[in-house]
């Protein structure tokens, strides 16, 4: 009789990668799903409707409200009008955005992910296409496991093409914010618009189509940034989804009399766009949406029991009724949901705080940066080569370039004078003089004016080495608007 057994063959080892399931998220209503799409309707009107709009700036300027003009290096919005130089007010509105957006979070958790994200948004609007043409979850669930046909083929054709017509009216409404909406409209449909224009139309048009239409909860999960950091913006007194598991704890059947009230029925589960089962806690993957709130209110209506077994809460809350609830049969706990142990959420609180305060700050520092902007500014640059020029006399000559930059619709002639050197003089070729004989630089509109100048040193003045001066501007009133600092240059000692 042999010992040995037989020998079994091992077991292959596990792939390193699986395929996630598809999700084929529900349609739901409640008074969430109706918030969301109220911001989807406002998000989009503003997105597509922004670059229609119109505001008179005056002659020879763009009348488009909101343009960032490329060509001319400007960015306009409304009345405000930023030059390449002003960029930091573009740093300090990213600045606010980003401490606006961990303030939105340590208050109500991922609020900006779940409600008014792009990727959300475009998401949302691809999967109600979706459900319009295809069906609702089990349509879609079921022609899928099914072999192809003419019926599917043409549904999935409609559905692609709409996807398509919204992609490319994304990504025209996206040009139309750097070009005059109209102009490049037209331009586009008659075959007239640039190489560059066609070329960002297709990027983003290709980009909505399948970050919204086949990526969309991989951008949530896996490309996004911000789930990994947001547990440091979250606290124990943030609003965020959550399960109230001390009620809903142990799951079974309604009419089991020693059940909590969850079901088991998967609802939050099937609307949830990114598949996530917020019964297991926080989560990665849940992006703060809300919809499972409203699937599982709808399931407590019809089985006759409180609503919010899934609901916005904090934390401290949620522990505080577990704590208050032990050792309750289930049927007492469906009466505990206004007991003492939840308070109202703390909105004050050292986070909030601090970041109400930096908002504070950059804010200020931002209006007081506007409100002292610059119209007038003036740059000289000394020639490079030559240095200086020797004159017969023995005097010395320095040539520089000036230039003045005029943020202002008026055109205005100002006076230049030199300072710092007794006994040079200054010409600004193609300049006329005021009544005291010195240069008048007239100033384009909204524009850089640039002028030739050159400064004579007499023999008198030996000047050797460098020596500074200021060139200064004074407005006809003669108060002074603008100085450059620079050198003069000669022989050395």
């Amino acid at each position: 009789m042999s010992l040995v057994g037989p020998i079994e063959a091992e077991a292959p080892p596990p792939p390193l990668y699986a395929a996630p399931p598809r999700i084929y998220p529900r349609a739901v209503k409640g008074r969430i799903r109706r918030v969301k799409w109220a911001v989807l309707i406002v998000l989009l009107g503003l997105y597509y409707v922004v670059p229609w709009l119109r505001f008179d700036r005056g002659p020879g300027l763009p009348d488009q409200a909101v343009l960032v003009d490329l060509g001319h290096a400007r960015l306009f919005f409304f009345w405000i009008e930023l030059w390449p130089q002003e960029v930091y007010f573009l740093t300090g509105v990213l600045v606010l955005a980003a401490i606006g957006l961990f303030a939105a979070t340590s208050l109500y958790g991922r609020v900006w992910c779940g409600f008014t994200c792009p990727q959300t948004v475009w998401t949302d609007l691809f999967m109600l296409v979706e459900r319009l043409v295809q069906g609702d979850r089990n349509a879609r669930m079921k022609r899928d496991a099914q072999p192809s046909s003419l019926d599917r083929t043409l549904r999935k054709a409609a559905t692609h093409a709409a996807w398509i017509a919204i992609a490319a009216a994304t990504g025209g409404a996206w040009i139309m914010y750097f070009n005059d909406a109209p102009t490049v409209v037209r331009a586009i449909a008659t075959g007239a618009a640039s190489i560059e224009v066609y070329f960002f139309f297709g990027l983003f048009t290709l980009t909505t189509y399948v970050l919204a239409g086949f990526a969309r909860e991989q951008v949530c999960t896996y490309m996004c940034p911000w789930p990994r950091f947001q547990g440091a913006m979250l606290d124990e007194n943030s609003l965020v989804v959550t399960y109230r598991d001390w009620r809903g704890e142990p799951r079974g059947k309604p009419r089991e009399a020693m059940s909590g009230d969850c079901v088991d029925c998967a609802a939050c589960v099937n609307v949830c766009p990114t598949g996530v089962d917020i019964r297991e806690g926080q989560q990665l993957g849940c992006i703060g949406c809300g919809l499972c709130i409203d699937a599982c209110d709808d399931v407590m209506r019809k089985l006759d029991r409180p609503e919010g077994l899934i609901a916005f809460e904090a934390l401290r809350n949620l522990a505080a009724s577990q704590s208050a609830t032990g050792g309750m049969p289930p049927s007492a706990k469906r009466f505990a949901i206004g007991m003492a142990a939840r308070s109202a959420p703390r909105f004050f609180r050292p986070r909030t705080i601090m970041y109400a305060a930096v908002l504070g700050v950059v804010l200020a520092v931002m209006a007081g940066a506007f409100l002292m902007r610059e119209t007038v500014s003036l740059s000289v640059l000394r020639d490079r080569a030559p240095l200086y020029v020797q004159l017969a006399d023995g005097g010395l000559r320095n040539g520089f370039t000036i230039k003045l930059v005029n943020k202002t619709q008026a055109r205005v002639a100002y006076s230049l004078t030199l300072r710092g050197l007794d006994g040079a003089t200054l010409l600004v070729q193609q300049a006329a003089l005021d009544g005291e004989g010195r240069p008048l630089l007239v100033s384009s509109p909204d524009g850089i004016t640039e002028w030739r100048a050159l400064v004579t040193i007499p023999a008198a003045r030996r000047l050797t080495g460098s020596h500074p001066v200021v060139f200064e501007i004074r407005d006809p009133l003669g108060q002074a608007i603008a100085t450059a600092q620079a050198t003069l240059v000669g022989p050395a000692q």
